[in-house]
């Protein structure tokens, strides 16, 4: 049988055609030194440039091939599928992460008795735009969230494999990891780590990213406070509704008692309209309820792989590969 490795390092790929050669090489670099048993996962995001030829020269590799551009979210959670290793590593393609703080993460994550040792770039190199960009998300998810982590949005971090177990991504949701984990109770810490210039490619961050980010920013506040039970939400905001729905109706029974004309008042299409929504939020409740049970039976990978290519690997006298 094939020997686990300590270590699998997961990297999405997006137009980084200058920069995986490189990075390969100094991770490979860092677990040879090491002496960690280890595995490299590349995820191709639908790259337009040389990224996929250059990453076949590499090795030993197992390159993930997505069919297109779905997002960085999705190519993390592809390429975190595949990974065999005890403790999983998660970085950036561009380089500014920097794998010889692996090995400080691993010791972090050992010595404290963590499940989740996250990076914290307390010394950016960035433009001042996406800084404040990153400041800005930073305060909005401390003040709807608190995940106790000062940068949940750097890559690199460290987790145990069981983290995974039941965790799956989608939208913009690898920058919330952490929050998703700290719900189901999982050990959470963070370590000061090196943040370097990008020297090659462009940087894909955007305005656009920072909207999709807010919006599951509100996803996973809404799935800490009612992902199993969303009838909470929902059913109670209906009922509080049909009660003040009944309220305005009683009243306008009240009113009708009283020989005064309905029709001069707007109390009897307050009392349907309330009445109405209140059912409808109630109802829509129930059906959000039996959709999230559903949801941890059974739901379909929002991406599709092309194929996997693992390179480099070497067979034993049985034949099997190690």
């Amino acid at each position: 049988m094939a020997k686990q490795p300590l270590l699998s390092i997961v990297v999405p790929l997006y137009n980084e055609e200058g920069n995986i050669a490189l990075l390969f090489n100094e991770i490979r670099t860092v677990c040879k030194t090491n002496r960690y048993p280890f595995e490299i996962i590349f995820v191709d995001d639908g790259s337009s440039d040389n990224t996929v030829k250059n990453a076949r020269k590499l090795s030993p590799l197992t390159l993930v091939r997505l069919r297109k551009n779905f997002g960085q979210t999705a190519a993390m959670d592809a390429g975190i599928k595949q990974a065999a290793g005890k403790y999983i590593v998660t970085m950036d393609g561009d380089r500014q992460n920097d794998p010889e703080d692996i090995p400080r993460l691993l010791h972090h994550l050992k010595k404290h008795n963590l499940d989740v040792v996250s990076g914290w770039r307390k010394k950016r190199e960035d433009s001042m735009s996406k800084h404040l960009m990153s400041r800005a998300a930073n305060l909005l998810r401390k003040l709807i969230v608190n995940d106790q982590i000062h940068d949940s949005g750097c890559s690199l971090k460290m987790y145990k494999q069981e983290c995974f177990t039941d965790l799956d991504l989608f939208g913009e949701m690898h920058r919330f990891i952490p929050a998703l984990l700290r719900i189901q109770g999982f050990r959470i810490g963070e370590l000061v780590v090196n943040h370097r210039p990008r020297t090659a490619g462009k940087t894909k961050y955007s305005w656009s990213r920072t909207i999709k980010g807010l919006i599951d920013l509100i996803a996973v506040w809404f799935w800490k406070k009612f992902a199993v039970r969303p009838l909470h939400l929902l059913g109670g905001l209906g009922l509080f509704t049909i009660f003040f729905g009944s309220l305005s109706g009683i009243y306008s029974f009240i009113l009708f008692i009283k020989g005064k004309s309905l029709s001069d008042t707007a109390f009897p299409g307050l009392t349907a309209f309330l009445l109405i929504t209140g059912i409808q939020l109630f109802i829509f409740g129930l059906l959000a309820d039996m959709i999230a049970k559903n949801y941890y039976e059974k739901h379909r990978s929002s991406y599709s792989i092309m194929d996997v290519l693992k390179t480099g690997r070497k067979k034993n006298r049985t034949g099997a590969a190690e």
